[in-house]
């Protein structure tokens, strides 16, 4: 069975969870945290981070290597089109959002949720460089009503977990949030993924998981 090792408030857990959940496979669940120097966790994921998976063949990280890799070994119900272009094109789609989108704005997240502080030039560089990358992203995203067209796929386990980041990283530091500014939808298509069953599972337990923090951390002051 594939063991799914993280925490349930990453969006790149949640990526890969959402997967799982949307084509009904056995998993079991570890924590690990970020940046961990524990020799079997390094073993396993060589820049301590998360998620990876633990399988009978091995171990993977990477949340889009291990996406691929489910795919390739559960391809039913497929969460990627048989066309070969068809797919690279999605995956082309997942790279901005992974890319181009969350990790740019992820430079936000010290101050957006963790009470940190931004600078004015790093938050100056963020915003013109998302602006720019929500523009490239726009004309690759369909939100038809899926990101990549009319069918649920691994896009979307990357927009729906990360998305909604981007948007509140840029409200909360830089007082305007950038994807809506551009005219992306995103509440929107959001909410029409929130209503699946695996989504409405991820989203359960990730606000447990967040109330689980916050409780640590009042504890911890």
């Amino acid at each position: 069975m594939i063991t799914l090792c993280g925490f349930a408030v990453s969006n790149y857990f949640n990526k890969v969870k959402l997967a799982l959940l949307e084509k009904g496979i056995p998993f079991n669940e570890e924590f690990v945290g970020t940046g961990s120097k524990d020799e079997a966790v390094l073993a396993a994921s060589p820049l301590g981070k998360i998620p990876f998976i633990r399988t009978e063949a091995g171990t993977l990280c990477e949340s889009q290597v291990i996406l691929d890799w489910i795919e390739a070994q559960h391809p039913q119900p497929a969460l990627m089109p048989s066309d070969p272009f068809a797919a690279s094109k999605l995956r082309e789609l997942i790279t901005f959002i992974d890319l181009h989108l969350e990790l740019v704005a992820r430079e936000l997240y010290t101050q957006a949720f963790f009470g940190g502080t931004v600078s004015e030039a790093a938050q100056a560089r963020v915003r013109k460089q998302l602006e720019k990358n929500i523009a490239g992203f726009k004309r690759l995203a369909k939100f038809a009503p899926f990101v990549g067209g009319d069918t649920f796929t691994l896009a979307d386990c990357a927009a729906w977990a990360s998305l909604p980041l981007v948007a509140m990283a840029t409200k909360s530091v830089l007082g305007e949030d950038l994807l809506a500014a551009a005219g992306v939808e995103w509440k929107a298509y959001v909410t029409l993924v929130g209503e699946r069953p695996s989504a409405l599972r991820v989203a359960a337990d990730r606000k447990v998981a967040q109330e689980r923090m916050v409780a640590a951390a009042k504890a911890g002051q």
